[in-house]
């Protein structure tokens, strides 16, 4: 590797001090307590470099770390054991040793191995990189004398001329010196805001950067040429180390290995184990005595603990320190959030009113009503007997809670709340993407990824083997064809074994309910249904746990062999299949009990069989909307506390501490590594490395499918919600601050796909909740009754209206209770719930005219429903800008405050020249003064035919 001034290893070789001559000095016979003293008196290099935030000189800041392992030659240790037998020989042997990391070289008699050839290719890559790297003017120093045996790390400084050549090529917008006044409000809406202010002054974080601002700097592109322009009183603050380690890892991905015929990033070789973690330093600590001040610290007091839950997020602090794409997640989450305390506030209202109106509700009454003596069929075959609908009583009163005119209206409601929550969230984008200076920015292509590089090399050989002469190659359709083809089945297969397992739960309900049916105790039969719906339900939630971390490595695997260009298709691809599997996995459950479950069931004499012994599930007398309800807040309730909060609590926790161990272990090995304070870049190694923002964006999409899609059945799952994310806000930053090593910043001016997902989930939950109203629910059925069969106006009757009956003698053979007289009379006529013909009309047990006038009436309110409320939340977007009125006004006034900076620049620049030009004049006419005595005309003549050249 080429020799740079600017490139320096271990301080050892600084110093020109050879390590074992030293342990050789002890050997003679130095007194080991003389030199504990004069070290404790030395000034400790360590505080210097502020423990590895910068340079051992203290003056060069630590803007990235590259880690990598080598393996230390055991030849030191068999020196150290023949040094009891033959001092004088090992301190010659000693000091013939190399340094550990540079390689060992050996006498062929030693019987220590060469290094493998495997370590020697990394090393040598590493070589050219790290020469790379200094040649695009990186200022590199390496370490290996750490803590972390066989563990080695190489530090990186971008310098000024460095950082100002990267801003200009990624067109970073800084801040310059001119300011301007932000437009305030006026007369009433000041008075509004104040108000607000003082209000909401106890909830809002203690940081500078969330104070409102009435000045804001005018940005501009970088430009070196401009440089006059920007505020550079402080150079060592103008690049926050966020962007400091942005520019950083733009030429890590750019600058590249040539080794073995083929260029290599910084992805490329993490890839292929050459280096083993790549990553920007966090500010410091963030917890003990004696800590100095800086971000990380203030952004675990005020925003990564559960103290502060009442408290707004400091958004623009965490942009600052964690970059624009984590910002972003961060105030979208804080949004939604927001956004769900109206809809918990309808959602409870909704269910109180279910609650207060359960006693006035005919239906329900007409049920409890043990004097109306109506005898329902059995559920089962010979082993079920005829049952009282008064049994039924407690469900259908519950029925009423969750099936109620209120929750129509919270239906269309929570439509327009989705519509609003949208609209509300890209204004709030448009206002962060101002305050971030992001307007303007457009993504460029990314670099393309390591496997995708390897691909292309693998073909480029294959042709080269051939002797085919090839332009650049890139991978098309008919390379990735059997990976497309691998995804498709796969797919299939995971959604065919979706539907495979909520199959077999059907299979176990029936048969467990037809189990139990056989109990002997009263209390057993009358709680069948609600054992059989609760074990189901936890069987459910159960599996769909363990396939939604099944499904998310499938997925992963599965874009993989897809072979992406860039990170950003990659990621696309990702999100795609992820949310394609866990919306099926987490839904199917919930879509079967709304849509299925007791569809399908026939009639007493002819009922649907499965496997010819198993009838198919039927719902209860008050509607499947109770189950329905029972099946999604379990599930729902089930996945937040131990999916989004057990596992993102316990799992880390558990990582750590096995880490803990393992270090524990190795300091009781060595005590004197033991007393070492760790470097910077050590405590940041032993973090868990930043996995991206796919599966927090994934939980909440996910539980916003739950709040919107079958909002119909479950008004308060919106509440859920919001307890949920008030924890899971603080959940993430605590995770981000304290257990993830510092990711490196992202420019993003939006969610990206995530939206999109988004406004999909909005549209169909508008259909959804129009079908479970019309379809699952009974509100239909009662207006139908209402309006065209009622004889006095109210429900009364209705209950009777939706029983058809069926008479005992035409049973199939077998199918028969086992014991008829269970009751204690003689059952003749039965009902059951259905729109079907009696058994004495001509056309016994035929679906009914009023079948067909309910079916009718719910496709019709299908159809209303539907686009009415797409109506309505096209109208909200339409009425609601996109863009607010006063950041469009900030930012074209930025537009012409930045050409005024240029048009007086340009002026400047003409008065100067002009300025230039006459003082020229002048000293050319005083230059041929002389002549001008002798010929007055011609000197002024020459005088002012002199050339000028500015």
């Amino acid at each position: 590797m080429r020799v740079n001034k600017k490139y320096s290893c271990l301080p050892a070789e600084e110093k020109g001090i050879h390590i074992i001559n030293i342990r050789a000095i002890e050997d003679i016979g130095y007194d080991q307590h003389e030199s504990t003293l004069l070290n404790s008196l030395s000034k400790n290099p360590d505080a210097d470099c502020k423990y590895g935030l910068y340079f051992r000189d203290g003056k060069r800041k630590v803007d990235y770390i590259l880690v990598y392992h080598y393996k230390k030659s055991s030849a030191g240790k068999t020196l150290a054991r023949r040094a009891q037998q033959n001092d004088a020989s090992v301190r010659s042997t000693k000091q013939d040793q190399p340094l550990p990391g540079k390689g060992v070289q050996l006498e062929m008699g030693e019987s220590e191995p060469h290094m493998d050839y495997h370590e020697d290719d990394k090393r040598f890559r590493r070589e050219e990189y790290e020469g790379n790297l200094v040649e695009a003017g990186l200022e590199l120093e390496r370490d290996e004398d750490t803590k972390i045996h066989g563990i080695g790390f190489v530090k990186i400084h971008a310098p000024w001329n460095v950082l100002c050549r990267e801003a200009e090529f990624l067109k970073l917008k800084m801040p310059t010196k001119k300011m301007y006044h932000i437009n305030q409000t006026h007369g009433l809406l000041k008075k509004i805001n104040s108000v607000i202010q003082k209000i909401t002054e106890p909830i809002q974080p203690k940081v500078a950067e969330h104070k409102p601002q009435t000045v804001k700097r005018l940005s501009y592109p970088f430009s070196r040429e401009k440089q006059h322009l920007f505020d550079l009183s402080d150079k060592d603050s103008f690049f926050d180390s966020k962007t400091r380690s942005t520019i950083v890892y733009e030429i890590l991905k750019r600058t590249t290995c040539t080794k073995a015929k083929y260029s290599m990033g910084i992805t490329s070789l993490l890839a292929n184990g050459v280096y083993s973690a790549a990553y920007p330093l966090h500010d410091g600590d963030y917890e003990g005595e004696n800590v100095e001040p800086n971000d990380r610290k203030l952004l675990c007091e005020e925003w990564a603990s559960y103290g502060v839950f009442y408290k707004y997020q400091p958004i623009d602090l965490v942009r600052k320190y964690f970059g624009e794409k984590i910002g972003l997640y961060f105030a979208w989450l804080g949004v939604y959030t927001q956004m769900l305390i109206p809809a918990s506030i309808v959602g409870i209202i909704v269910f109180l009113y279910g609650c207060a109106t359960v006693d006035e509700n005919i239906p329900s009454m007409e049920m409890c009503d043990q004097r109306n003596n109506i005898t329902m069929c059995p559920l089962c075959d010979k082993t079920c007997s005829y049952w009282k609908m008064s049994s039924a009583c407690a469900t259908a009163r519950a029925s009423h809670l969750f099936d109620n005119p209120a929750t129509v209206f919270f239906s269309v409601f929570m439509a327009l709340w989705a519509a609003t929550f949208m609209e509300h969230w890209k204004r709030k984008q448009m206002r962060l993407n101002y305050r971030w200076d992001l307007t303007g920015f457009e993504e460029e292509e990314d670099h393309p990824r390591a496997e995708y590089e390897a691909k292309v090399l693998e073909k480029s050989l294959r042709k080269e083997h051939k002797h085919k002469e090839t332009d650049k190659e890139k991978l098309t359709w008919k390379d990735r064809f059997p990976a497309y083809l691998t995804n498709f089945v796969g797919i299939i297969f995971m959604v065919g074994l979706t539907f495979a397992i909520v199959f077999g739960v059907i299979i176990y309900r029936i048969s467990t309910a037809a189990a139990l049916a056989i109990s002997s105790t009263p209390s057993g039969r009358s709680s069948v249904r609600v054992t059989v719906t609760a074990t189901a339900v936890i069987i459910n939630l159960v599996v769909i746990i363990i396939l939604d971390e099944v499904y998310g490595c499938i997925a992963r695997w599965l874009t993989q062999i897809e072979v992406p260009k860039t990170d950003k298709n990659f990621e696309e691809r990702l999100i795609f299949k992820a949310f394609l599997l866990k919306f099926v996995n987490a839904y199917t459950p919930i879509f079967y009990v709304a849509f299925f479950k007791g569809r399908f069931v026939g009639r007493p004499g002819d009922y649907v069989y499965i496997f010819h012994s198993f009838r198919m599930e039927e719902c209860a007398p008050g509607g499947c909307l109770m189950e329905l309800c029972i099946q999604l807040s379990i599930i729902m309730l089930g996945k937040q506390l131990i999916q989004n909060n057990l596992f993102e609590i316990g799992i880390p926790k558990m990582k750590k501490f096995i880490r803990y161990l393992k270090l524990k272990r190795r300091r009781s090995l060595d005590h004197e590594e033991h007393m070492k304070k760790k470097q910077r870049y050590e405590v940041d190694y032993n973090l868990e490395p930043f996995a991206g923002l796919t599966p927090e964006y994934m939980e909440m999409i996910i539980q916003f499918g739950f709040v919107t899609l079958f909002v119909a059945s479950f008004p308060l799952a919106p509440l859920f919600a919001l307890l949920n994310n008030i924890i899971e806000i603080r959940l993430d930053a605590k995770k981000f601050v304290t257990e993830l090593r510092r990711p490196v910043a992202v420019r993003a001016k939006d969610i990206g796909i995530w939206y999109n997902i988004l406004r999909g989930i909005g549209k169909l939950a508008v259909i959804i909740n129009a079908f479970v109203i019309s379809f699952t629910s009974d509100f239909i059925p009662r207006l139908v009754y209402l309006y065209m069969y009622s004889e006095n106006g109210t429900m009364h009757g209705f209950v009777n209206h939706t029983l058809s009956s069926f008479n005992v003698s035409d049973f199939q053979a077998g199918t028969a209770p086992n014991d008829p007289l269970d009751l204690g009379y003689e059952v003749q006529i039965c009902r059951y719930k259905d729109y079907r013909e009696p058994p004495w009309s001509e056309n016994k047990y035929d679906i009914s005219k009023d079948f067909w006038a309910v079916l009718a009436a719910r496709l019709a309110f299908v159809i209303v429903f539907q686009n009415l409320v797409m109506f309505m939340s096209e109208f909200v977007d339409w009425i609601i800008p996109d863009i607010p009125k006063d950041i469009s006004q900030q930012i074209h006034k930025e537009k012409v405050l930045m050409v005024e900076v240029f048009m007086r620049e340009e002026q400047g620049k003409l008065q100067m020249l002009e300025t230039w030009k006459e003082k020229d004049k002048r000293e050319n006419c005083n230059n041929h003064s002389p002549r001008l005595s002798r010929s007055r005309s011609g000197s002024l003549s020459s005088c002012h035919s002199y050339p000028l050249d500015v």
